[in-house]
């Protein structure tokens, strides 16, 4: 069945806790994204604040709170500060590739690590190798994988020694990060930033945006987001405007 804006039917998920702030529930309205018209969806959904999850493409709807605002990067109009050349110099024996959305062990082992190492009790935590592969390979449009290895022996490990992942959708006015992993025993490195750094400048060429889901001020997992200016938030009606970046942190 190909859904379209009008045919598309929404459905809100009942209250849970929130994972961001205490004591707070959070809501998400969602709806699927299937047949040959789930791309056109997803960027249109994606343009107003949604974000995707396998087959399905979901934003917050919370009762009196809007502190989850939908970011981007301004990709063509990012200038790296100093400690962004720095975390890029330290990375340089680092080798990208894109491949396609096909999981291996490889990948499972070092998404299972970061999460052991970087989101302990977690929902993610007991995820199994078909979960996995159902996040990475269960999608009704154009997505990639973009892998980071080492490129030359060295103190953090060997030649070709997988050390970070990203899932990543292309779209047409840029590229939406839905998830990312690293290494946890190369911590010092700043993958996380190398990584988000690497996609700004891939999305420099792939049109102008880079995707980076929910921004929550008050969150510390999340408000490293706001170092990669000039960064845009979702404002509904509004459309997308210019974060104030002394609102934000700085990155791990």
């Amino acid at each position: 069945m190909d859904q379209t804006p009008e045919s598309a039917q929404f459905f809100l998920t009942a209250p849970s806790p929130c994972p961001y702030l205490d004591g707070r529930q959070e809501r998400k309205l969602f709806t699927h994204l299937s047949g040959r018209r789930a791309a056109a969806l997803h960027h249109l959904l994606s343009d107003h604040g949604f974000r995707r999850s396998q087959n399905l493409i979901y934003r917050p709807a919370c009762l009196d709170c809007d502190a989850c605002q939908s970011v981007r990067v301004r990709a063509i109009d990012f200038l790296p500060a100093t400690r962004h050349r720095r975390n890029l110099k330290l990375n340089s024996d680092i080798v990208a590739e894109v491949v396609a959305p096909i999981v291996s062990a490889e990948q499972y082992g070092l998404f299972k690590r970061y999460l052991d190492s970087r989101h302990d009790g977690g929902g993610m935590t007991q995820m199994s190798y078909l979960d996995y592969e159902f996040m990475v390979e269960d999608t009704p449009v154009q997505s990639v994988l973009v892998e980071y290895r080492l490129a030359a022996d060295g103190p953090d490990g060997v030649a070709g020694q997988l050390v970070a992942t990203a899932l990543t959708d292309p779209l047409p006015d840029g590229l939406s990060m839905v998830y990312s992993f690293f290494d946890p025993a190369l911590a010092r490195r700043g993958l996380g930033t190398m990584m988000i750094l690497d996609h700004i400048a891939r999305a420099r060429l792939a049109g102008g945006y880079l995707y980076l889901g929910y921004w929550v001020k008050d969150s510390p997992k999340m408000a490293y987001k706001a170092a990669f200016q000039p960064l845009e938030v979702q404002r509904g009606s509004r459309g997308w405007v210019d974060l104030d970046p002394e609102t934000g942190a700085e990155p791990e």
